[in-house]
């Protein structure tokens, strides 16, 4: 919804909220970040009802990670949560924040917890281009939030022996393959997913594709992956078959499977304009693609659909620890916090549908559009005048351009 921000409308009351959103905080540059959008483009409006939870990774490390769990069990709760940016530790993490061990990815729990699809989509203004010239249109795409890497189990091979996959049935049968058999050191891992899951996933994503009138692409690499990812295909198949087909052919949009090398070919080629479902990793890794080619991590939106009627709002990005090294320097950063703020519009737009709060969702589409005001005249941070065609007019450090914001929200209160 588009909305004349220069027409200034009477100042009304604080907008009140009937149910809590779950927020939950992260780490670094994202987290001073959250900090301002807050104070200077939510509290101001909005009388904000949070259930927060803090996951700064001191924070996961006191808790023996229980916050991160306690944080999904909350948007069970409550249906609808909005998560900063957090830190998955590697072993230099270890060390810098003196953890008791290589916590999991918060991201990769609340998944597991929440189940469901990641729907991600880019934030697009006139003056940045897509690397890509051929696309006109955004390229939607739906991750699989549960399983594969994300949940897998690993172990360092090292000495010589032999390793297999053992599944024992509650009747106590036993089947065995074996992986391989080992002369010299080296590495196991073992991923699973469910029926159940990919079922919900396959649902997601046809649903979603006709709710935006985009045809679905669905890829993955069955012709090497014989039983993994050909379950993945088949579920697809059969959910299209037996409860989409016919509202595909009325809407006008297809259903397209085809192997991922061959998927990222065709949608180099293409003008977009379709949403691409992926298994998990091969999701994080594409989208990453996708929003540095239309112009920016920062310029995505990403929303975590659960089958069981939970939403999960993030910005797609990390936490930028660079820019935070420079901000405890006490040195000036141009991070960009559009998806963060594109986060929180979401989650308020969502929580308004919920709860019947017609004026939570106006706020939130006038917020949306105050941010792509500000970049379309040419007002933007240092990454996206790197692109901007014409050239940016001011480049401004990241408080400034949440201030620039700020006045063109005020604009419309």
């Amino acid at each position: 919804m588009l909305f004349d921000l220069t027409a200034k409308e009477p100042q009304s009351e604080m907008i009140q909220m009937k149910t809590p959103l779950v927020e939950i905080d992260g780490d670094e540059m994202t987290r001073v970040m959250w900090g301002m959008i807050k104070e200077k483009l939510l509290l101001p409006y909005i009388d904000l009802k949070t259930e927060y939870y803090d996951l700064a990774l001191e924070h996961r490390n006191e808790t023996e990670d229980q916050i991160t769990i306690d944080a999904a069990e909350a948007i069970k709760k409550h249906g609808v949560g909005v998560k900063c940016a957090t830190i998955t530790p590697n072993a230099a993490r270890v060390k810098e924040y003196n953890l008791k061990q290589q916590w999991k990815s918060p991201n990769g729990t609340i998944r597991a917890i929440l189940d469901g699809t990641i729907f991600r989509k880019p934030i697009m203004v006139r003056n940045i281009k897509p690397a890509v010239r051929n696309w006109k249109k955004p390229i939607i795409l739906g991750r699989h939030a549960y399983g594969d890497v994300y949940e897998n189990v690993e172990y360092r091979v090292k000495e010589p022996g032999k390793a297999e996959i053992l599944f024992t049935y509650n009747n106590g049968e036993e089947v065995r393959h074996t992986i391989h058999e080992f002369s010299k050191p080296g590495i196991v891992q073992s991923i699973h997913n469910l029926d159940a899951s990919i079922s919900c996933f396959a649902e997601a994503c046809f649903a979603y594709a006709l709710d935006q009138r985009v045809d679905l692409w669905f890829s993955t690499k069955d012709t090497i992956s014989k039983t993994y990812d050909t379950n993945f295909r088949a579920i697809f198949e059969q959910v299209y078959e037996e409860k989409y087909k016919d509202k595909f052919e009325n809407a006008g949009i297809t259903y397209f499977y085809t192997l991922i090398d061959d998927a990222a070919a065709r949608i180099i080629r293409s003008e977009g304009g379709m949403l691409w479902a992926l298994k998990n990793y091969d999701g994080d890794v594409m989208s990453d693609m996708l929003a540095s080619a239309y112009g920016s991590l920062a310029m995505m939106t990403s929303v975590l659909v659960s089958p069981h009627g939970y939403f999960e709002f993030e910005s797609a990005h990390g936490t930028v620890q660079k820019h935070y090294q420079k901000y405890l320097r006490g040195e000036p950063t141009s991070t960009n916090p559009v998806a963060l703020i594109f986060a929180w519009s979401g989650a308020l737009r969502k929580r308004g549908e919920l709860d019947g709060t017609p004026e939570l969702v106006i706020f939130a589409d006038k917020l949306e559009a105050a941010v792509i005001m500000t970049i379309e005249e040419g007002i933007m941070t240092g990454d996206l005048a790197k692109l901007a065609e014409p050239p940016a007019k001011r480049v401004v450090y990241t408080e400034e351009f949440i201030n620039e914001v700020a006045e063109r929200l005020a604009l419309s209160h």
